[in-house]
């Protein structure tokens, strides 16, 4: 599930394998932009914000957004119908696949598309701070919806709000107001995200052996690692909840 680490490895990988290149192809299967064409241009750099990615090429951003499904993947594969975009430089192929949001911005204007997101846990802007007065605006909200607001702080997504909640010892449910350090839960957060960003599987408990690297995301039914009670869960729309009944409250 791409979260603010996934974009971060995301834009390092595609910065690696783009940036001061010259684009020789640019093919965008998105009605509102298909007549955009940005080959001859040089992709200057490639920056994530929270979930948002942008790769900044000559006076344009391709500004993407991956939701729950999307993905960017330097391949020689040939493209399937699930692609949304291709860029080339030489022999290098970068595909942007099943992408939530794909659009492209006026660079001089680009981050206007993200102005309202809180502090970015892993970006220059990070302000733990800021994020801890952020979270605690709404006292009585529900801990798991403030954690996946991204006007609170970039970069929470579903896995990591479950653990967040875990390691604070509080259930999803629980108002915002029963932290007892709303600013030690944002740090924890952004020693996380920060462990991952650099790696794929993505590990919360310090042990990253398979089937150990988290807390309770996905172990409905399983023993909690630290008390043995087995892992509740619950179903909503468009997110599940994960937590142990007797280690949160």
């Amino acid at each position: 599930m791409p979260e603010g680490d996934t974009v971060w490895h995301t834009a390092a990988a595609l910065r690696q394998a783009l940036a001061g290149k010259t684009l020789t192809r640019c093919d965008i299967r998105v009605p509102r932009f298909a007549t955009v064409d940005l080959t001859g241009q040089v992709v200057d750099e490639v920056l994530s914000r929270g979930k948002h990615l942008f790769i900044r090429t000559g006076s344009a951003s391709i500004h993407s957004h991956l939701k729950m499904d999307g993905s960017w993947r330097v391949t020689t594969r040939p493209p399937d119908h699930r692609v949304r975009i291709i860029l080339e430089a030489g022999d290098v192929r970068a595909a942007g696949i099943d992408l939530g949001v794909l659009e492209i911005l006026d660079r001089a204007h680009d981050q206007d598309a993200v102005a309202h997101l809180g502090p970015d846990l892993l970006g220059a802007d990070w302000d733990p701070r800021l994020a801890a007065a952020n979270l605690t605006a709404d006292p009585q909200r529900p801990l798991a919806e403030a954690l996946l607001d991204q006007r609170v702080m970039a970069g929470i997504g579903n896995v990591y709000c479950n653990e967040l909640c875990f390691v604070s010892g509080l259930l999803p449910t629980a108002p915002v107001t029963a932290l007892a350090d709303p600013q030690r839960l944002a740090v924890r957060a952004r020693d996380m995200l920060w462990a991952n960003r650099s790696r794929w599987s993505r590990c919360t408990t310090g042990d990253t052996r398979r089937g150990r690297q988290l807390w309770v995301y996905g172990r409905a039914g399983q023993p909690c690692r630290r008390c043995g009670t087995a892992i509740a869960s619950d179903h909503t729309a468009d997110r599940v909840a994960f937590w142990c009944p007797s280690c949160q409250r």
